[in-house]
């Protein structure tokens, strides 16, 4: 069982958990898929991604679970796992608060 996990701003998960469905951030709307990220991955995603930002949440999803999983070539051709459709945020296995220490995330110890 591998666990995947999407780097989102805390308001907008609870927005997706109160709605039952996650559609997506910005970037995801903009790319036409949601992007996730492999425990290997979500550190360098987070430092590109959101670097220096506050308040958000890692939300792991197991991969057998996710409707819709492509995985496709991005950085340096290494394949990320993307999402064609929405998520049901009863799906999450896990979520937990990226907290910000010395301008780094800090990530979960259960989080590889």
């Amino acid at each position: 069982m591998r666990i995947l996990y999407k780097i989102l701003p805390a308001p907008l998960w609870r927005e997706a958990r109160t709605r039952g469905r996650f559609e997506g951030s910005a970037a995801d709307h903009r790319d036409g898929f949601i992007h996730l990220s492999t425990a290997a991955q979500m550190r360098e995603t987070a430092a590109r991604h959101f670097p220096g930002q506050e308040d958000l949440v890692l939300v792991g999803f197991r991969e057998e679970d996710l409707a819709g999983l492509t995985w496709e070539p991005s950085r340096g051709g290494d394949l990320f796992p993307h999402v064609y459709g929405t998520i049901d945020p009863a799906l999450a296995v896990s979520e937990d608060a990226l907290l910000l220490e010395n301008g780094l995330h800090r990530f979960p110890a259960g989080a590889a």
